[in-house]
């Protein structure tokens, strides 16, 4: 008896549990179309895009990656999504690579390793001539699910291609980042940043993170 009222509850868990799987598989095949505007931040357009990623470190077993290659695709995939703004009012970001692992070919359900990106981001304001943030912006990204990483990206993605991923998982980060901060881009704010004293900064890319 006690079997059979358990049978019910089992068959629905296994329902739901199929119906997320689904859902999570149908979003990790969709495409976002950046063609579209991007989310308001205000008066923005991006100026310089500066890659820093000599001091990179490997997290733990990885694909080689050479600082030039990462500059390349980490700055084409933030132009590609943050250059999509068309405000009159410029501003450089600065990007340096802390630390990176691609992942390396293992065995599926057992050694199954995952691809991650850590990268810092600065904000300059180009008529103030100064950094936005007091403090650079770290941020981690992990390789996507996907049925094409489900037994691992080391076995079905070459390094290039997982390096593409992270850096467009990179770029749409920094993306929610200047939208989480659009208070930033008022007129107010560029009033009070004009209106500060002292010599202007240098724009480069922060430091990378110890």
């Amino acid at each position: 008896m006690k079997e059979t009222l358990l049978m019910p509850r089992t068959a629905r868990l296994l329902r739901s549990i199929t119906a997320v799987a689904a859902a999570l598989l149908l979003a990790a095949c969709a495409k976002e179309d950046l063609t579209r505007p991007p989310p308001p931040i205000g008066d923005f357009a991006l100026g310089y895009t500066i890659i820093v990623a000599e001091n990179a470190k490997q997290a733990g077993p990885s694909r080689q990656a050479t600082p030039e290659e990462w500059q390349a695709v980490l700055k084409e995939e933030i132009d590609k999504r943050v250059g999509r703004y068309d405000g009159e009012k410029l501003y450089h970001l600065g990007i340096a690579v802390d630390a990176y692992a691609l992942a390396i070919p293992g065995v599926p359900l057992v050694v199954n390793p995952k691809s991650v990106l850590v990268v810092s981001a600065n904000v300059w304001d180009d008529t103030a001539q100064r950094k936005i943030n007091a403090v650079p912006k770290q941020i981690t990204v992990f390789e996507k699910s996907s049925p094409r990483t489900f037994i691992g990206s080391g076995l079905t993605q070459s390094g290039d291609t997982q390096m593409r991923n992270l850096s467009a998982s990179a770029a749409r980060a920094i993306q929610a980042w200047l939208v989480e901060n659009k208070a930033w881009f008022t007129p107010e704010a560029v009033a009070a940043r004009a209106a500060a004293a002292g010599p202007p900064e240098t724009v480069s890319a922060p430091e990378p993170a110890n």
